[in-house]
Parts: structure tokens; sequence; C-alpha cells
């Protein structure tokens, strides 16, 4: 970043700085090869970055073709500079390009106008950027698509080059490896061949949850109002739609209003609404809180919409239709490090109890674009730095990385292939109280103003959901799994026996399904752990004399025989424990 110190790769501010910076490394090359393509937008996605360009179609040999040119921007080492331009000055310099031209001239009015160069290439940005092409060590191409300008299928065809890119070759090498792996646990393969979820052109950024897919989300909202009971958090449901007004009180006209869905309804505008914390702000007016309430925590499920670009979307792992574990906690200043230990114990429970998962935090300070005054964010950095520091528990300071209100904790699992993912966020917010004139009565029979802490735990469930079943390949935790158990019959004449087993499993809430087609029982068991079958039961003349079940798993561990009734207690304490 010119004139300031580029964050580390290691964090996402920085990943995504060397990123965009390679989309720039991309555009140059594309230039030279083609020297009358038109340049569009080159955001960073989740991993990488696309371009999308006015070009001819481009193929594999074309791709590789870029790269060696991108090879040779890099060699030369261009320093990239920013520059900050008169709109009338940015309009002549982009004439040539109407796609330019075009989002210079959506541009708010005050805004600064900027664009960057390196070596005889100039690129409308806001940048920032690394310092030097040089620095892009290792890099690569992926694929290449087609996409509308701006979404708009009545708009110009674009091509959309895909691409990752390093500090390093042995990082891109890594990487490439757990591309192969990371391959066969695709969450949208799986869920399409599992029948859980898939998804549809007609609704971009959306999933359709099928009924065993359902189920794996139903399980996850009832173990996290389960825990909302013991933790003290009172659920709500709250409209989609609001006024802008709303959004101008809370700041997100002005913040967020391009990843907002809009409409024009009775002549005013509207907007779903993209995050929650607005409505639990109206909720909190209704009565005036005491002391004696706070902290109030309300949880939400409700469906958000984000108005993401169409070319970011990946499954369910970055979609425009979601819900969250979401939840605001209003309390006073002296409560705010009892509250963040809390939060802290909390995806402790869920990440690393439950799920088995490690992760690690990052303390996120304040953006360039911030509302609210330096002072409140000073004192609501403190206040997260000594919750992590008293809680002796590590973290990366990720600076400039806070949401627009606030600084925030994020905390990163590791999946079982290595792959970071952002889930929890726990954010300390001064500003929509002041905003909403939010307050309660202290002790001194005075009116205060409450500090509001925005928490998610697993985050968007449609996400979670996506890095859980690649975290797990597909094969769940028997509490989560949609069927926990298939029986499967050896002869017609044991039917019923399968059966009657399965009515006492469906009984005590247990999962269960009867195979008893005239199929040989290997094809059958092949089918069931093909299908993720947690517990794969072989019935026949011993075990209905017997009355046992002959088990093994979906990892093809044979348990042998077991008596019936004991096998569905010991199967019911495994869910009970979610183990």
């Amino acid at each position: 970043m010119a004139g300031k110190k580029t964050p580390s790769f290691d964090t996402h501010a920085g990943k995504e700085i060397f990123h965009h910076s390679t989309a720039h490394v991309l555009a140059q090359a594309i230039l030279k090869i083609f020297p009358k393509a038109k340049l569009t937008i080159g955001p960073t996605i989740e991993g990488g970055f696309y371009y999308d360009i006015e070009v001819r179609p481009l193929n594999p040999q074309d791709l590789k073709q870029i790269e060696k040119t991108m090879k040779k921007i890099v060699h030369a080492d261009y320093k990239i500079t920013r520059h900050e331009v008169t709109r009338k000055k940015a309009l002549e310099m982009f004439k040539d390009n109407p796609y330019k031209v075009e989002m210079i001239e959506d541009m708010p009015k005050n805004e600064k106008i900027t664009y960057y160069e390196q070596g005889d290439f100039k690129d409308l940005c806001r940048g920032p950027h690394v310092s030097n092409t040089g620095l892009i060590k290792a890099f690569k191409l992926t694929k290449v698509s087609s996409a509308y300008w701006r979404g708009d299928s009545k708009k110009a065809s674009l091509q959309r080059i895909y691409g990752v890119s390093f500090p390093d070759k042995k990082q891109l090498n890594e990487y490439l490896e757990l591309q192969k792996e990371a391959e066969k646990r695709d969450h949208r393969k799986i869920g399409k061949e599992l029948e859980w979820f898939t998804f549809h052109e007609y609704s971009p950024g959306s999933a359709f949850f099928h009924k065993k897919g359902t189920i794996i989300y139903n399980e996850l909202m009832a173990f996290l109002r389960e825990e909302y009971k013991k933790r003290g958090y009172e659920e709500v449901r709250t409209p989609l739609l609001y006024d802008k007004a709303l959004w101008e009180t809370s700041g997100h006209w002005e913040h967020f209003k391009e990843d907002m869905f809009i409409l024009d309804i009775d002549g005013r505008e509207f907007a779903l609404k993209p995050m929650n914390c607005p409505s639990h702000c109206l909720m909190y007016l209704n009565k005036t809180k005491s002391y004696k309430e706070l902290p109030v925590r309300i949880a939400d499920f409700a469906p958000l919409h984000r108005n993401e670009l169409k070319g970011v979307l990946a499954g369910l792992t970055r979609v425009r239709k979601f819900s969250q574990d979401d939840a605001h906690i209003f309390c006073t200043m002296d409560q705010i490090e009892s509250e963040i230990k809390k939060l802290l114990e909390f995806t402790s429970f869920v990440f690393k109890k439950t799920f088995g998962m490690e992760y690690h935090l990052e303390l996120s300070t304040r953006p360039e674009k911030a509302m609210g005054s330096k002072a409140d964010w000073d004192k609501a950095e403190k206040a997260l730095e000594n919750a992590l520091k008293k809680n002796k528990l590590k973290y990366k300071l990720n600076p400039g990385d806070g949401a627009f209100y606030g600084p925030k904790i994020d905390l990163h699992i590791k999946d079982s292939i290595g792959r970071n993912w952002q889930c929890a966020t726990i954010q300390l917010d001064f500003n929509l109280p002041e905003r909403f004139k939010l307050k309660y009565e202290g002790k001194d029979g005075k009116k205060h103003q409450p500090v509001m802490i925005h928490r998610a735990i697993i985050g968007t469930v449609e996400r979670f959901t996506g890095v859980m079943v690649e975290h797990f390949a597909g094969k769940l935790p028997l509490w989560l799994s949609p069927v926990q158990v298939r029986i499967l019959t050896v002869a017609d004449r044991f039917a019923k026996y399968a059966k009657d087993i399965a009515k006492k499993m469906e009984d005590t809430n247990i999962r269960v399904e009867v195979d008893d087609r005239a199929e040989s029982i290997g094809k059958k068991v092949r089918e069931a752990q093909i299908q993720k079958v947690n517990y794969i039961l072989v019935v026949g003349e011993k075990e209905k004399k017997d009355k046992t079940v002959n088990v093994r798993t979906f990892h093809n561990k044979v348990l042998g025989a077991k008596k019936t009734d004991a096998f569905i207690k010991k199967i019911s304490k495994e869910i009970k424990d979610k183990a």
C-alpha cells in the first residue's frame, strides 16, 4: 500500500490487498496481449480474485499465455503508485472505456477518485495495493467463464478470469494440493448427490434445502436454541423490510447501501434488511430499561439479504439470502468484559467441544471509513483487548478491518484439511446506541447509554453448514445426520422384524430407514455408505432369533452383533451427548 506498511498476508486485510494487486497484474497482462480489450472490475473473493474483461472468448491456452505475461510484469518489479484526480480528469483518462466512465459517473460527488499505476498500466481503483509487482511471487489462473456486466443479462457479456496468488511458490503448491482434496469434499457436490441442498440460476445466491438438508439446518438451530436457554438469551422475530429512514438512522444507508436490495413501495424507498442490529435497537426502545434488567440478550434467526456480486457467490459459503445465529447484547460499561468472557467460552464450547475444530482469534480495529468518534473507538478497542488478555487468549491484530461501527474479535476455524474459515464474530458498538438514543436508568436515577455487543457464534447458518459438510467430508456426527440408521434385510421374510426395530427407534427420535429391496447385502451396504448413513444394521435369521442387529458404520468398521435394545440405548445417548 503506497505510503503505508502493507498488512501481513496472514491477515484478512493483507490477503485482500495482495489478491487485488494480482488482479491488476492480470489486467495489465491482458492489455499487453489484447490491446483492444476493455477492463471492468477486478474484486477479491474468498481465497483469490477475478477480473471481468470485454474480450473475445478465452480458452485454457490463452490463460497460459496470460500467466507468462504476468510473470514478466512481476519480474519487472514495477513500483505501484496511487494517484488522486478530479472527476473531469478521470473521465478524460478513461474516455475510451465505457465501463470505467459509467463507474466514475456513478460515484458520489464528494468521493475521491483514485487510480493506481504500475509501469505503463493505469487502472481506476480505490486500493490499497502492495508497493511493487515483484512481491507477487506465485500465482495461478484457475478458470475462465462468462459474466454479464453488473450481473444484468441485458448488458454486455464479459470474460471472467479467476486466479489465486501467494507470496511464495511453496504456498501456491500447498494450495494446489489442497484443491485436489477440497474437490472431493465440495459441499455443492455432496449436497446435490445426497439430496441435502441444491442451487438454481433462477435464484442465485440462495439455497434450496431439501428434506434431509432441512433436518441438518433445523438440528443446528435446535442446538443453538438449547444453548440460548442456558445462557439467558431471549429469541425474537423481526420484520424483513424497512423504510430507508431506519437505515439512515443506523448509518447503513451511507456505509452499506450498495450491498442492500432496495425496493420502491408506495412511492417510498424500502430495503430488505442485511443485518438485525437496527431492528433490535427499535425493540430495546419499547420501554425504559433499568440497570437491574441489563444485560439484555436478544437473539434472532430472521432471514437476511445482501446484494453480493454474482461473481463472488459460492454455494453455501457466499450467499445473498441467509440466516445468522445473530444476537445483540445491551449492557453497561462495567459488564463488557464479563459478557465478552462468556461469549469466548460459548465459542469454545461450540467449536472445540461440540465440533472438534481448532481456531485462532483476530482483533480487528478501526477502518478508514468508520462511524463515530475516535475516542469511542479507542475505548471499544481497549475493552476487547482487555477481555482477550485477561482470559489469556492468543490473538492476531488485524489493523483497519473492523466493522464501520465498531472493532471486533473474529474467530477463524481450521477445518480437517487445514483451511481457515471466518465464522464467529464479537463486535463492540457505542455508535448505534447513540444514534438510536438508547438509554437505561442507572443506580443514580439518571439516564445512561448502554453498550451494544453484536455477536454471532457459528455465523451464517448456511455458510457454517457448507464448511461443516466439507470438514466432515459429508460424514456428519450422528446427532446432525439426516439418516442416522439404515436397516438392511437379507431376505423379504425379515422385513417385519426390520420394521419393528425401526418403530422402536422412531419412538426414541432416532432417524431410521429400512431397505428391504430384493438386492444383495453387499450392494445395499455400499449404497448406505455412499449415502453417509452413520450406522448400517443387517438383519437375517440369526439376528431375528437372537433379537440382535449386525452393526457396521459408514467408515466400514464392523462392530458385529449387538442386542437391539442395548444398541438403541447406546446411540440414543450418543445423540443426546452430541458425540
